[in-house]
C-alpha cells in the first residue's frame, strides 16, 4: 500500500472521515427544500408585519404611515404619499407570494431592492440587520423557492 492509499484510508476512518460523514447526514437533513421554506417564511413576516403597522383595517395606509415617510424616511426623488403606498403595499404583496412560494425569485428580488432603499436611505446604520435580510433574500432570488412551493407545482424554476 503506498502513502496515498494509506492517508486516504486514514481520512476515511479518522475524525476527517466522521466530520465528513455527519456532514453528509446534515446535508441531506438539511437541503434545499428546508432552507428555500425557511428563508422564505422568515422574509415574508419582517416585511408583512411591518406593512401590518401601517395600514389599518384591510389596506387603508394610516395617517402615521403617512407622516414616517414625510418626515423620518424622507426616500428622494418619490413624493411620501406615494412612497407611503407603495412600500404597504409591496409589504403586503411579496410576503404573501413567498409564502405560496409564487414567484419566489420576482418578490425576493423586490424585497431586496426594498432593502437597499432602507439601508442606504432610512437606516443606514442597521446594516446588520439588512445583511440577514439580504443574504435569505440573495438565496431565494439565487436558489428559488424550493420543493413545496408554487412554483414547483406549476414548474417555475
Amino acid at each position: 500500500m503506498n502513502t496515498m492509499t494509506e492517508g486516504s484510508s486514514a481520512a476515511t476512518n479518522g475524525v476527517r472521515g466522521a466530520w465528513n460523514r455527519i456532514a453528509a447526514v446534515l446535508s441531506d437533513l438539511i437541503g434545499h427544500g428546508l432552507l428555500a421554506l425557511a428563508a422564505r417564511a422568515a422574509v415574508a413576516a419582517i416585511f408583512f408585519l411591518s406593512g401590518r403597522t401601517k395600514v389599518e383595517g384591510f389596506l387603508t395606509v394610516t395617517d402615521s404611515a403617512y407622516t414616517l415617510f414625510r418626515d423620518d424616511y424622507k426616500v428622494p426623488l418619490l413624493p411620501p404619499e406615494f412612497a407611503a403606498h407603495m412600500a404597504t403595499y409591496a409589504e403586503h404583496l411579496f410576503p404573501v407570494l413567498l409564502v405560496l412560494g409564487l414567484f419566489t425569485r420576482l418578490s425576493a428580488l423586490a424585497l431586496l431592492g426594498m432593502t437597499a432603499v432602507i439601508q442606504i436611505f432610512v437606516y443606514p446604520d442597521a446594516w446588520p440587520t439588512h445583511l440577514s435580510w439580504a443574504v435569505l433574500m440573495l438565496y431565494l432570488v439565487g436558489r428559488g423557492a424550493g420543493p413545496v412551493s408554487l412554483d414547483h407545482a406549476i414548474g417555475l424554476k
